[in-house]
């Protein structure tokens, strides 16, 4: 996370990951360290659920193991042409990202299945479906079930990075805010007025 205590944020760290939902998940293996992509759920317990086909690098070594999820939001690259003193500024780039440490257990069938439950839920009405593992016949559910693993992380530590040009004068962020507008990065723009307001 980005050292300058600037770039923090009062919003709640576990919802702006429930929002995202997609993740690198990071561990280090036998073979050195690995990474996986995967959606990643938010529990009202505030633990974190995902899960991996069993032939990922890193599948069989998280059990047990302590793991790194994080999570990116909008970003966008800011020019010093954008500030009042190009020449005396240097290019840099606006982000949003949440870093979650914590150990890692292996979940049984009956608990992968409520995941896969859970993350239709949770995905499917974001894109206006209502598909669910009810849909399948119950030997490919099972075939496929077969395939993954679940995992659920228990949160040890939460670190997070909101950096939104809260650093510049309120001159230069306006004309960050303009030059991602004429852009059409319109979160980027929304991202410095929030955390100005």
């Amino acid at each position: 996370m980005h050292p300058n205590n600037a770039f923090r944020s009062d919003d709640d760290p576990l919802s702006f990951v429930a929002a995202h939902g997609f993740a690198h998940i990071f561990g280090q293996t036998p073979d050195g360290p690995r990474v996986a992509h995967a959606p990643v759920l938010v529990t009202p317990a505030g633990t974190l659920m995902f899960h991996l086909a069993r032939s990922n690098a890193l599948a069989q070594h998280l059990d047990g193991l302590t793991a790194l999820i994080s999570v990116g939001g909008p970003g966008h690259y800011v020019s010093p042409n954008w500030y009042g003193e190009p020449a005396n500024n240097v290019p840099t780039w606006n982000y949003q990202a949440v870093e979650i440490e914590g150990p890692v257990r292996a979940m049984n069938m009956e608990a992968l299945e409520e995941l896969l439950h859970f993350a239709s839920a949770t995905f499917e009405p974001r894109v206006g479906e209502d598909w669910t593992m009810h849909k399948m016949e119950r030997p490919r559910a099972e075939a496929m079930m077969r395939a993954i693993t679940g995992y659920e992380l228990t949160p040890t530590a939460i670190r997070t990075t909101l950096k939104a040009s809260q650093n510049r004068s309120e001159a230069d962020a306006h004309r960050v805010i303009a030059a991602l507008e004429r852009l059409g990065e319109h979160a980027g723009a929304a991202a410095i007025r929030k955390a100005r307001s």
